[in-house]
């Protein structure tokens, strides 16, 4: 079942769980954010520049929540496409990480693939796909938790690398609660996926006018920071 935030004859904005899969890879073949998208939206699959992906410009991690769009026709494709590619797209996430945070900052490092795995990383010998990243943050409030100290942080990516804000964050000393990948195994929360939600993407349709799509904060992780 789709959680529709919004939609127009250009495109669907949805706010998607975690724990679902965006579009398939190579390596998994369970049921997708896209087939379910598919199911109502058929035309969509003609739409974009993959046969895995129709209608995607960006993604969200399987484990990472919010808002994403997908383009019901490819004129907007297109359009959205280039905005992204202009950086003229406004993202906000909202994340909880380990340790303490303070005030604004930003985080400018490359990322690159480690050679076998999945893991991407700013550092390290013979990276692959090395590409630019940067990374604004700013801290919201600081929760004590069995004797340790985790900060909310707003998260303004200016780039969209796969696992971008997580390994960021990570580099910094600052994991994402949740995040067995780059973070810490266990969490006072026993929470089961990563603390971080796409809260909210903005651009300006094509009739000019100004859109803000936002998602609300899913139950699980709201609980922790009230």
């Amino acid at each position: 079942m789709l959680n529709l935030i919004y939609e127009t004859e250009d495109f669907l904005a949805l706010n998607k769980p975690a724990g679902v899969l965006v579009h398939k890879t190579a390596a998994m073949e369970e049921n997708t954010l896209i087939d379910e998208v598919l199911k109502q939206y058929p035309l969509i699959a003609k739409v974009g520049d993959s046969l895995v992906r129709p209608g995607l410009v960006h993604r969200l991690d399987k484990d990472t929540s919010g808002v994403l769009v997908v383009a019901k026709n490819q004129p907007f494709f297109e359009y959205l496409k280039d905005l992204f590619q202009k950086h003229e797209v406004r993202k906000v996430y909202l994340a909880l990480v380990w340790g303490e945070l303070k005030g604004r900052g930003v985080v400018n490092a490359p990322i690159g693939l480690k050679p076998g795995t999945v893991k991407r990383s700013i550092r390290g010998r013979n990276l692959k796909m090395v590409k630019a990243a940067v990374t604004e943050y700013k801290a919201v409030k600081t929760i004590e938790k069995d004797g340790e100290t985790f900060t909310l942080v707003e998260l303004f990516p200016k780039t969209g690398r796969t696992h971008q804000l997580r390994v960021h964050l990570a580099s910094i000393n600052h994991p994402v609660v949740g995040d067995t990948l780059y973070g810490r195994k266990k969490n006072p929360w026993s929470l089961q996926r990563q603390f971080l939600h796409a809260e909210s993407i903005e651009f300006r349709s094509r009739d000019g006018k100004r859109v803000k799509l936002e998602a609300d904060l899913p139950q699980e992780l709201k609980k922790i920071i009230d």
